[in-house]
């Protein structure tokens, strides 16, 4: 088997700081613009799942409540 030896076509230019700092600026912008859309809808989601797990957590508490109650009479002698 002969040994493949690969040879650029041409000599790859540098990359610049300046080169690597525009392109992730310009992702680091496209990210930030998806999630700024999608907050008012996440936060919303996250109020609407708070509230129910509150009223979730109000009603089982209120049922167990009812289960253990002891009832108490004290009569005066």
């Amino acid at each position: 088997m002969a040994a493949k030896t690969s040879t650029p076509a041409e000599p790859k230019a540098r990359i610049s700081r300046d080169d690597l700092e525009r392109n992730f600026r310009a992702v680091q912008q496209g990210i930030q613009g998806r999630v700024d859309e999608k907050k008012p809808t996440m936060l919303m989601i996250g109020a609407a799942g708070g509230v129910v797990l509150l009223l979730l957590f109000f009603v089982l508490g209120r049922r167990s409540g009812k289960k253990k109650t002891t009832l108490v009479e004290i009569r005066r002698f």
